[in-house]
């Protein structure tokens, strides 16, 4: 493939930077300006004519920069780039935003995920990298042109191993709901793999109606054993809040909280700091406040770094999917 060019716009440059690093190449140059009527305008500056493009951005709203402003100025963005004469141009989305909104539940809802889909293909986007999406095969049946989704459990599973060294006690894997209970059985077959230990299984019932959740009955053994509540997210808290409430109520021992990407909507990293829990971990696919209590944070800047080298050099990158 022709030379390697890695973008990123100045709000996620701080993640980029590491990518870049792991990846040995550097960010390449842009512009971005902002008018007194809210417009914006973006550019390469480095010629991209010809070049293997790789655009690394999470879309997530924040104080400073709603989600549809982050989205519009990626989709402009790679349409400046593929206008300079992009040979192929990549997005690298660690945080996919509107993936949650995947299928209808009621009527007349929209089918965010696809019309997201839509978008960046008619700017020509050539293939989409995500880390962790809410439903893995609802993202790529959404998309025409290529994806590649990462899955963050080897990054965790190297995160347990090193908590859990030394841990004699029974171990039990737990999904905060139903939904995610094949995520957490995925998780809990790599790990004991790894550990070379028989680990358990458990998950909590949840319901959901609009912003109102209920449920909350625990299904599984977990009286003395070290629990791991593994997520792809956590927004508002509530999910893992009553989680964990279900499952220091069963018995056990220790609980640590793992979550591909953490969001901490309003007061929500306030609130889980004072649940029972020895640490909660999540990705830096979103800016995360360093040093924040229970807090641990995974670098998934090589694993993202690694994915665009094998794209480059055209594979195996399916391999990581896996």
């Amino acid at each position: 493939m022709s030379r390697l060019k890695l973008f990123s716009l100045d709000a996620g440059a701080d993640f980029a930077g590491r990518v870049a690093a792991a990846l040995g190449e550097p960010l390449a140059a842009h512009e971005e300006r902002d008018f007194v009527d809210g417009e914006h305008k973006l550019r390469p500056l480095d010629d991209v004519e010809g070049a293997d493009v790789y655009l690394v951005q999470s879309l997530y709203g924040a104080e400073h920069g709603r989600v549809d402003e982050r989205l519009v100025r990626v989709l402009f963005f790679i349409g400046a780039l593929r206008d300079a004469g992009a040979a192929r141009v990549t997005a690298v989305i660690p945080y996919l935003c509107y993936a949650r909104k995947d299928r209808r539940t009621k009527l007349h809802d929209p089918l965010s995920s696809r019309y997201l889909a839509s978008l960046f293909e008619s700017l020509g986007t050539d293939a989409v990298v995500t880390l962790d999406v809410h439903n893995q095969a609802a993202f790529e049946n959404a998309f025409r042109c290529r994806t590649l989704h990462l899955p963050a459990q080897p990054l965790f599973v190297d995160f347990a191993a090193e908590q859990l060294a030394g841990d004699e006690r029974p171990l039990v894997v737990a999904s905060p709901d139903v939904g995610g209970v094949k995520r957490a059985e995925a998780f809990r077959t790599a790990l004991g793999e790894r550990l070379q230990r028989d680990i358990g299984r458990a998950f909590v019932e949840k319901y959901r109606s609009g912003d109102q959740l209920s449920g909350g009955v625990l299904v599984g053994e977990v009286r003395g054993a070290s629990v791991l509540i593994v997520d792809d997210l956590i927004a508002g808290g509530g999910t893992l809040s009553r989680a964990t409430a279900a499952i220091r109520d069963g018995g056990a021992s220790r609980i640590i909280a793992l979550a591909s990407h953490g969001q901490f909507c309003g007061n929500a990293l306030a609130d889980i700091q004072r649940l029972p829990l020895d640490a909660v971990a999540v990705t830096n696919s979103l800016p995360q406040a360093a040093g924040a209590g229970k807090l641990r944070v995974v670098d998934c800047a090589p694993l993202i770094a690694e994915a665009i080298r094998r794209l480059h050099d055209s594979g195996p990158a399916t391999q990581l999917s896996v």
